[in-house]
């Protein structure tokens, strides 16, 4: 193994590990925590932050913020933070919008 040793290390207990699993095995699981489950799982395997970072497609840093993360929260700490901003205009479920009609028609 080449590179310098890194203090932060992924330990799990099996009920993380069945719920990082589940995660991974699930269907409707965002790419993004599934992306993120998959790498706590590789680091708690003893893998590298960079050797999981190729893995999984992320950057190595990223691998470093969320095993972080998942060091101080566990598994909640994997989850999106809400974000700020406005909510969106359309529907997620592509019905019409309160108080539009239609969308018009230039010209």
């Amino acid at each position: 193994m080449r590179g310098r040793k890194s203090a932060l290390t992924v330990r799990m207990d099996d009920d993380a590990r069945q719920t990082l699993l589940g995660l991974l095995r699930a269907q409707k699981t965002p790419v993004g925590l599934a992306k993120r489950a998959w790498a706590m799982l590789l680091l708690a395997d003893g893998a590298t932050f960079s050797a999981t970072a190729k893995q999984v497609g992320m950057g190595d840093r990223h691998v470093r913020k969320w095993a972080k993360r998942f060091v101080r929260y566990g598994v909640d700490g994997l989850l999106d933070k809400p974000r700020p901003g406005r909510k969106p205009v359309f529907s997620p479920r592509g019905g019409h919008s309160p108080g539009q009609n239609r969308l018009r028609k230039t010209g």
